[in-house]
């Protein structure tokens, strides 16, 4: 009876033993990642800096005026193409309103340069030399102020993709102006992967051309920033605008705009909005 006790026993401790459960890696001392402090901390890439537009597509419709009526490829329903042919830049002007093709849903269609900086933790800022504006991407939950729309619109920006934790994405999120170069770089921003998404409402009717073609207060707007780096050490801001407008457009409206890197600011150059 003994015997068997014994061996029942040392049955159990090795049973025990088998089924206890194992250490995986990253478990226990550390542990799972810290999630980022703030967005700013959990960046998927740098996107601080001073950045150029590349004009490779489009050129007639954002180097020059194009003409009253010329709305190729934009895709505008009948009320929309019958806004856009009364367009009137003298109007505009003795209204006030030279700004309204430099509204968030056609900004950074405008050739110039971007400053992007962190205002704090929780929100970037751009500053665009073309018209002088300044749009804000808050991160974390919110609403659009109370009061009228504005050009620039109310911005929320959310990190998509990529690892996130302190270690994964975050290690590149700091805010600095110095740009990663080099193969390393490329390496780097492969490894972490991710977009910025950035929604932007409470638009003050514009133009999505500066010729009069139009978007309205109801407009929603979608963006996604993606950084490269190339192997000469070029770092390209790759902005991919989606704008769906119910009142003037019969689908989404789509592009795809490019900045390059430049190293500091000696080529800033703040210019009044236009209306011609």
């Amino acid at each position: 009876m003994k015997r068997k006790l014994v061996l029942l026993t040392t049955v159990a401790a090795a049973a025990a033993w088998f089924i206890a459960p194992v250490r995986l890696p990253g478990q226990g001392r550390g542990g799972a990642p810290a999630p980022p402090a703030s967005p700013r901390e959990g960046a998927r890439f740098d996107p601080t800096g001073y950045w150029v537009s590349v004009v490779t597509e489009d050129w007639r419709f954002r180097m020059i005026t194009p003409p009253k009526g010329d709305y190729a490829s934009v895709p505008l329903n009948p009320e929309g193409r019958r806004v856009a042919d009364t367009w009137d830049p003298a109007k505009d002007e003795r209204e006030g309103n030279q700004c309204k093709s430099y509204g968030a849903a056609n900004i950074m269609r405008v050739p110039g340069r971007v400053h992007i900086t962190w205002q704090d933790d929780n929100t970037l800022k751009l500053e665009m030399d073309a018209g002088t504006q300044t749009r804000l991407f808050h991160f974390g939950a919110g609403q659009p102020p109370a009061g009228e729309p504005a050009w620039q619109g109310y911005s929320m920006a959310e990190w998509e993709g990529g690892p996130v934790g302190r270690g994964g994405a975050g290690g590149g999120g700091g805010g600095g102006t110095t740009a990663q170069s080099g193969p390393g770089a490329t390496r780097e921003a492969a490894a972490r992967g991710g977009s910025l998404k950035v929604v932007t409402t409470h638009l003050r009717s514009g133009y999505l051309r500066k010729n009069g073609v139009p978007y309205s207060d109801k407009a929603v707007m979608t963006e996604y920033y993606d950084r490269t780096t190339e192997e000469n050490g070029d770092s390209w801001l790759v902005v991919t605008t989606i704008v769906d407008d119910p009142q003037y457009l019969q689908q989404p409206f789509i592009t795809s705009t490019h900045f390059k890197r430049e190293a500091d600011g000696s080529k800033w150059s703040p210019t009044a909005c236009t209306a011609r």
